[in-house]
């Protein structure tokens, strides 16, 4: 037996720390052991005067040192005076029992090629609980513990070898502890045992358990790491990533140090990608910590390489039977989630059983018969709607920063709204354009189904669910934007109950967070305006987790807006700098005004009413024509927004319901609708043709229809009662009278819509077959061969002026307008050029012209058609005729379907690319939204893990577990019967 054993105390006072009654129960553990200690050593790393005087009345050894010494720094400080056969290495939370030493000293004598024995380490306030007893390390250098978390049943008693063990408690022979130079202090405290483990077995020796040596840790982090089991915060994840990549290169076989160096970078690279991947984003942060310190500090690694070099004896392949096996380590990581979850297990969706899939169906046979000539159109025209890009690069191209591809040479950023236009021409690679003719005709479908989706946070009844999807899909303002041709408004309606679906339940995962974050930028970069109202709800969810949930869940809340500050920074700070705040509310595409309420009280009231026209779902139109005989046709169409109002009042009493928090949530979705509505409507900040173009409310009017529709289902769903108890729910009566309510109230609103739902085959819509291109076939041949083809389009305005753009490549596209261009109020140097040049166009009294035309690299002149009730435009036009036709240098193709054409003869200049300093902030714009997109998705994508913490979580939210087994409990034979499990 060792007949002396030189213990080590180290001890960290620290204010949240009682480090004084620590070391006192820790000096009298120490005098009750039964083997006794031949020299003790207290380290005190920092000032403590009550911690100093039970140190000096202890008559140990007292020494000094800075309160950022770290654990292995102060054993080696210890460690210069060393006495005895062999070190026991303590600190001020380990609290060994009475025989612990005396266990571990007969190990060490049992066994003389042992050179380390530690004990089992168990919770102080739990000691029926294994803190660590042994750990080992994977091929790529993984720690794992063997035992750790486990409750002892004596399971591991008869443990004996392992590869490393947790510093705190080992007792170390001396002799092994001189081989190896003690403890690695560029470890920064984690790891510390198992890296000493491997080098005294590299050595020749044996590190052994002992479980029948307990000690009890508190886990203050003076060694090892804080917490019981470790913390999981940034600073715990940096130390064990720094002591991980440090023992990976003090381990490596000397060829592939420099690769495994040079590789630290792009593996932290790959490995953020898999912490997105794995929802775990807080790792990030700390992995590049580590990666940059293992680049830097190469004296560290040198030292430990020369320490292990100047030991070792035998091959790594002799510790290649004590490492983790995959396997081994999946069953580690991996437990029983149905054993470790104690909560209620989600329901079966029901999509299919439920109804909602038949619901689907019946709205894709609706669309196509409502559109029956959609299925033959090439693309769609009309309205605000344009061709795309005719291929997927040039789509991805208008995206950028850079040369727009509309305007003489103007570098602006694009519109965050031209990236949701590249997705979606890239759903049909081929013809791009193509993609808007299947997104009209899927749109009803989609809009239900996304909202049976949506509906399925606030209820379990399939029969309420239906309702929901059904009066999504029949909303005013979403029908308003299929018949006018809003391609903004259809896609906003579509996108936004995805996004109430994820964003109710971002707090509980970092995959809806990141799913929230997406269609959040999607929504806004669809709609500007909606920014404030979405915004706005925003901060209520971020207060809500940072005071009631005391900040659990609030970083993945935060994350939401991240994507969409990141891809909107450019255009603000354009428009910032240019004084002209108020256009980022733009709506972004083709500026079109078409069929909107007037900013008067009337107009707001039937923005109130739900709807964005001042003609309430066409009836005005369908009455005025006589559809339904002479006796209606003088009825006014206001009295048909009597249809909606059962849809308003169930909205209104959800908060009179045993849910009225979730009700409230959701009628302030809707009151934030209708303000922004209220704000936007009548508002101009684009210019087209010279004529102003209002912001459309119609979108804002999508959001409170969103919240209208959610409150009238929560009403349905849950009765007017507080009191959670099943008999309370019959103040609303469930089973078939329910089913009645719902059903009256989906036929009220099919009423209401039939109008804007037969519009299209009545011919009252503004959908029309294409055109492919807003060019003539001529130009737009050309310009599909040559993209840098610029064409001067001309248009006579009806007092007397000229407009003048010009169009880059194969036409005017959708994602290549710009809200810059549309909403600037000062002309810049590139548009007086133009004007110039469009005014010495059409008047004969400039002779260069032409030669301007080459310069700037325009290639063709097109005179579009003049508004002939406007007698001044007429005049410009033909005025404008003859002096094209007089230009020397000007070909004239002819009339077309798109106006009069002329070709530039000349030897016309290739378009000049954008300077090196703009492509380099291209570059850097695209690569951080390229970022910040690529987080949002990876974060998005779902797996194995999040799907089952999913199954424990509950699909409602704003649901206690007690009324949702009384909604359980009231279903009827109308709704099919659910247990309780689905019904929490």
């Amino acid at each position: 037996m060792p007949a002396r054993v030189h213990a080590i105390l180290v001890v960290r006072p620290d204010a949240r720390i009682p480090a004084a009654h620590r070391l006192e129960r820790m000096l009298a553990a120490l005098t009750a052991q039964t083997h006794p200690i031949q020299v003790l050593t207290i380290v005190l790393c920092g000032e403590d005067a009550d911690a100093a005087a039970f140190a000096q009345a202890s008559r140990a050894i007292v020494l000094t040192a800075g309160r950022t010494t770290g654990f292995a720094d102060a054993v080696a400080l210890a460690t210069r005076r060393r006495e005895g056969d062999a070190v026991w290495l303590l600190a001020q939370d380990t609290v060994p029992e009475p025989d612990a030493l005396e266990h571990l000293a007969d190990a060490l004598e049992i066994a003389p090629s042992v050179g380390v024995v530690a004990p089992k380490l168990v919770r102080w306030d739990d000691r029926a609980h294994i803190v660590s007893l042994g750990a080992s390390m994977t091929a790529y250098g993984r720690t794992v513990g063997l035992a750790d978390g486990e409750f002892d049943q004596g399971q591991h008693d008869a443990t004996e070898d392992v590869l490393g063990s947790d510093v705190r408690g080992i007792l170390v022979r001396a002799d092994a502890w001189e081989q190896v130079q003690g403890l690695d202090p560029a470890l920064a405290g984690a790891d510390e045992g198992l890296d000493l483990g491997i080098r005294i077995r590299l050595a020749g020796g044996r590190v052994c358990v002992v479980p029948a040596a307990r000690v009890a840790v508190h886990g203050d982090g003076v060694a090892g790491l804080p917490g019981l089991p470790p913390e999981r915060t940034l600073h715990t994840w940096y130390v064990r990533r720094r002591a991980q990549l440090q023992r990976r290169l003090a381990y490596a076989p000397p060829v592939a140090l420099p690769l495994l160096w040079l590789a630290t970078a792009p593996i932290a690279l790959w490995r953020t990608i898999v912490q997105l991947v794995a929802k775990t984003p807080g790792r990030i942060l700390p992995e590049w910590g580590a990666a940059l310190v293992a680049v830097v500090r190469i004296g560290g690694i040198v030292r430990a390489r020369a320490r292990i070099r100047r030991a070792r004896s035998v091959a790594w392949s002799q510790l290649a039977p004590l490492r983790v096996t995959r396997d081994e380590l999946r069953t580690a990581l991996l437990p029983d989630l149905d054993v470790a979850h104690t909560g209620t297990r989600r329901g079966e969706l029901r999509f299919f059983a439920g109804g909602g899939a038949w619901v689907v169906l019946a709205a894709l046979v609706a669309s196509l018969a409502l559109f029956p000539s959609l299925l033959v159109w090439p693309a769609l025209g009309g309205g605000a709607l344009a061709p795309l890009r005719s291929t997927v690069a040039r789509l991805w191209a208008d995206a950028g920063y850079g040369l727009r591809p509309i305007g003489l040479a103007q570098v602006e950023p694009a519109d965050p709204f031209s990236a949701v236009v590249a997705v979606l021409g890239t759903l049909w690679p081929g013809d791009p354009s193509r993609a808007l003719v299947a997104l009209w005709l899927l749109a009803l479908p989609l809009a239900v189904l996304g909202a049976w989706f949506a509906a399925t946070r606030i209820t379990d009844r399939s029969i309420l669910r239906c309702t929901a999807a059904v009066a999504w899909a029949l909303a005013p303002t979403f029908l308003a934007a299929l018949g006018q041709g809003r391609p903004t408004g259809v896609l906003v309606h579509l996108l936004l109950p995805w996004l109430l679906y994820a964003g109710c339940v971002a707090h509980r995962s970092w995959g809806a967070a990141g799913a929230a974050s997406l269609l959040f930028a999607a929504v806004v970069a669809c709609a500007p305006s909606l920014a404030p109202a979405l915004v706005a709800l925003w901060v209520v969810l971020l207060v809500v987790m940072l005071t009631v949930r005391h900040g659990h869940g609030a970083a993945r809340v935060a994350w939401v807006v991240i994507p969409a500050v990141v891809l909107a920074v450019p255009l603000v700070l354009r428009q910032l700098g240019a004084q002209n705040p108020w256009a980022l509310l733009a709506d972004p595409g083709v500026p079109f005004a078409g069929a909107q309420v007037s900013a008067d009280a009337a107009g707001r009231a039937l923005l109130a009413a739900g709807s964005p026209t001042a003609d309430p779902g066409g009836w005005g139109a369908l009455l005025t024509g006589g559809a339904f005989g002479p006796w209606v046709a003088g009825m006014p169409a206001v009295w048909m927004l009597l249809l909606l109002a059962p849809l308003g009042a169930l909205a209104l009493l959800s908060v009179f319901t045993r849910r009225w928090l979730a009700g409230g949530a959701l009628l302030l979705v809707a009151a934030l609708g209708i303000v922004t509505a209220f704000i936007v409507v009548g508002v101009a900040v684009s210019v087209a043709d010279g004529a102003a173009v209002p912001i459309w409310p119609g979108t804002a009017l999508s959001l409170a229809w969103a919240g209208v529709v959610g409150a009238a289902a929560l009403t349905l769903d849950t009765g007017f009662a507080r009191h959670p108890s099943a008999d309370a729910d019959r103040a609303l009566p469930a089973g078939r009278p329910r089913v009645l309510v719902a059903t009256a109230l989906m036929l009220a609103l099919g009423v209401f819509a039939l109008p804007a739902l037969t519009a299209h085959l009545r011919g009252a819509s503004a959908l029309t077959d294409g055109p492919a291109s807003t060019l003539p076939a001529f130009v737009s041949a050309e310009g599909h061969s040559r993209p840098d083809t610029g064409t001067l389009v001309l248009q006579p305005l009806a007092g007397g002026g000229v407009g003048a753009r010009v169009v880059w490549g194969e036409s005017a596209t959708l994602g290549g307008q710009s809200t810059v261009l549309a909403t600037r109020t000062a002309l810049d140097a590139h548009d007086r050029q133009l004007a110039n040049l469009a005014g010495d166009l059409v008047s004969p009294s400039s002779s260069d012209v032409v030669q301007r035309l080459e310069a700037d690299s325009i290639g063709f002149v097109l005179l579009a058609p003049a508004d002939q009730t406007a007698d001044p435009a007429r005049a410009l036009r033909l005025t404008a005729v003859t002096a094209l036709n007089q230009r020397a240098g000007l070909d004239s193709v002819g009339d077309t379907d798109k106006g009069t054409l002329w070709r530039v003869t000349g030897g016309v200049a290739e378009r000049a690319e954008a300077s090196p300093a703009v492509m380099s902030l291209a570059r850097a714009i695209m690569l951080f939204q390229l970022i910040a997109v690529g987080a949002g998705l990876l974060l998005a994508v779902p797996t194995g893990a999040s799907r089952r913490r999913a199954r424990y979580t509950s699909r409602v939210v704003g649901r206690r577990e007690a009324d949702a087994v009384a909604v359980a409990a009231s279903f009827a034979p109308a709704d099919e019967a659910v247990d309780e499990e689905d019904a929490a």
